[in-house]
């Protein structure tokens, strides 16, 4: 169990270099780790021992891919109210869940929240209710109706980095590609060619392999293709989700407007619930909860959404951060 902590900003030696640029648009060619080297005078080699390094301290959970919404498999995010001498055995059996990517304890009533994955509808039903079973607890289910803005490349040194198009129904792999879809959730293996080596279990040679990622990336079935840090090992620990109440004819347009502002990272619309009435979302997050403050403050009032209804949910606890399981079908917890 991770808890947040503030860590020093990293340095800019060549290696905190590469992790911040290759976050997205990572080459596809088939020696793409001596390409990642060029920019910070290392050799594919050094390349490799550094992202393994990096691995290994946790400050990256794989070099692979983000889908984009509708790639495949199905998602949810879920709440649960813990009783406070709960909450440590209820989050560890929430995060025993192979299918559960995001688990965190938040400041509100409804105090854990967590992401779940599956290859489809039915096996998400199964995890949701697994956790119910085991824990007594009741899961506020709320699903995605639409994305406005989702982008969790971090810029490690403070630059508002590029923005990326929000990725609604992106094109789904097709059944013959799904095994490579789910090879490649896992992560790249960090190899002189690891194209060739990502398609060598399912008889498909490096060209092929390449010419499939980069339709997929074209297309926005993949929305993000490259390094995925873990943003709290780099002191990226002050990490909010912001909710706001709206008429429903009024969510597109906020959720528009506050796509565009400084310091969200996600913005998106949830199906509301019995008392729980938040419609649009946003995720901002930074190194002190005062400066995410500030940045949570000029987005409404950016966005015109200061009479809005709202609520600030700071996590305070980390259980689980790890990628989303769409493809690959996820062990059934014992």
């Amino acid at each position: 169990m991770a808890t947040l902590t503030t860590l020093s900003a990293p340095s800019r030696a060549p290696a905190a270099r590469l992790l911040n640029t290759w976050q997205r648009d990572f080459p596809l060619v088939s020696r793409p780790f001596d390409v990642l080297g060029q920019a910070a005078d290392m050799d594919g080699a050094q390349v490799r021992e550094a992202l393994r390094q990096a691995l290994a301290r946790g400050e990256v959970s794989r070099v692979g891919a983000v889908f984009g919404i509708g790639a495949g498999g199905s998602g949810m995010l879920c709440a649960m109210q813990v009783p406070e001498g709960q909450l440590g055995a209820v989050a560890a059996r929430v995060s025993d869940e192979p299918g559960v990517n995001h688990n965190y304890t938040r400041e509100h009533r409804l105090n854990l929240w967590f992401v779940a994955t599956a290859p489809d509808a039915a096996a998400l039903r199964a995890i949701i209710e697994r956790i119910e079973l085991a824990t007594a607890l009741p899961v506020l289910r709320l699903p995605m109706r639409r994305a406005y803005r989702i982008d969790l490349g971090f810029d490690l040194y403070g630059a508002r980095q590029a923005r990326a198009a929000a990725a609604n129904d992106a094109p789904s792999v097709p059944p013959h590609l799904r095994a490579l879809a789910a090879q490649l959730e896992q992560g790249l293996q960090l190899v002189e060619h690891p194209y060739a080596a990502l398609g060598q279990p399912l008889g498909l040679d490096e060209d092929e392999v390449i010419t499939v990622l980069r339709q997929w990336c074209a297309q926005g079935t993949l929305r993000r293709l490259g390094v995925v840090l873990r943003h709290h090992e780099f002191g990226i620990s002050a990490n909010a989700m912001v909710v706001f109440a709206l008429p429903a004819h009024e969510v597109d347009a906020a959720g528009a407007r506050l796509a565009e502002q400084a310091g969200v990272n996600l913005c998106y619309q949830r199906a509301t619930a019995q008392d729980w009435p938040y419609s649009l979302y946003c995720m901002v997050h930074g190194r002190e909860r005062t400066a995410v403050h500030a940045l949570i403050d000029a987005a409404v009032r950016g966005a015109g959404l200061s009479d809005a209804r709202r609520a600030v949910l700071f996590s305070t606890q980390r259980h689980k951060q790890t990628g989303g399981r769409y493809f690959a079908p996820a062990a059934v917890h014992q």
